[in-house]
């Protein structure tokens, strides 16, 4: 039975329990590790996959899914010995700037002051767990929406340092969509603000951050080194033109056939690649975008089931 198409998923556990459509892409978690950089930054057009794909390395890497095999025992990655022994071994600090939509400065300051708050609720049986001292109790009660920059740009650090504490590993952090703030403030016009306070912020979370294993960043567009990458040089950019990841964000023609073959759509295939195809990264040309084929597959199974 084919599985259920929805669009605009980006829950990889939703995905994986509730047996939705997927198309593997885990093998990205081994290439990711084995190439060993830092940090790594990804950019891609929109609706390529980046947010699913950035869940799907948070629910294989984090403690929080310690023993999940069942989300990927059915997947490329689980072939692979080695990795079922990472699955679940790491403390990991996924946050998104998505959201960061604001006219103003302040505003966004206090949006991305806000999601680090979150983190840091999402974690606070630390304040219990007897590896902080008194002034960092003190100094995790003081992360708020209105906190003082300095604290701000320490923040992820400070947080990466107590989780290393607790676990006994360096912390993983995931950042998607990074560049949203940086493209409102151009917009409306907060640019060099923004550039300030989100470069200290970047240089303490991925820069001089001892507790940082290594990292992910994701956005639309490659921010000029000038501005917000002007102190970090120890990142791996990845673009529309690099090698890495080429198949990683985005369908290639081989899992769009296989797609189409499910849903018994694969006659229409032409106007698929007519419609669709275009999209090149790397090497691998005949890249799809996974949400028009996606929508294009809900619409015809739709059309098939109320076929009078």
């Amino acid at each position: 039975m084919p599985r259920t198409v929805g669009v605009g998923h980006q829950d990889f556990e939703q995905m994986i329990t509730k047996n939705n459509f997927y198309i593997d892409k885990t093998m990205f978690i081994k290439e990711w590790w084995e190439n060993n950089d830092a940090v790594t930054l990804i950019t891609r057009p929109r609706r390529f996959g980046k947010t699913l794909n950035l869940d799907m390395t948070e629910c294989f890497f984090s403690v929080t899914y310690s023993g999940r095999s069942d989300l990927f025992q059915n997947l490329s990655i689980w072939q692979e010995e080695k990795y079922r022994e990472l699955q679940g071994t790491c403390p990991v600090l996924f946050l998104s700037f998505a959201g960061v939509k604001a006219t103003s400065f302040s505003d966004a300051r206090k949006s991305i002051c806000q999601i680090i708050k979150n983190l840091y609720n999402k974690y606070d049986f630390l304040l219990e767990s007897g590896h902080l001292n008194e002034n960092e109790r003190e100094m995790y009660h003081s992360i708020s929406v209105n906190m003082e920059n300095y604290l701000a740009a320490s923040s992820l650090s400070a947080l990466s340092d107590y989780l290393m504490r607790y676990y006994g590993k360096k912390v993983i952090i995931l950042l998607d969509e990074y560049d949203t703030p940086m493209q409102e403030a151009y917009v409306y016009g907060y640019w060099n603000e923004m550039v300030s306070f989100v470069r200290n912020l970047f240089n303490c979370t991925f820069k001089t951050n001892p507790f940082l294993e290594r990292a992910i960043m994701t956005g639309i567009t490659r921010v000029s080194k000038e501005s917000v990458f002007s102190d970090l040089n120890n990142i791996e950019t990845v673009t529309t033109t690099s090698e890495k990841y080429e198949t990683s964000f985005g369908f290639t023609q081989e899992e769009v056939w296989n797609a189409l073959k499910e849903y018994d759509l694969f006659e229409e295939r032409e106007h698929v690649q007519t419609w669709y195809d275009g999209f090149t990264f790397g090497r691998s040309s005949g890249i799809y975008n996974p949400w028009s084929v996606i929508n294009y597959t809900t619409l015809q199974v739709f059309i098939e089931k109320n076929a009078v």
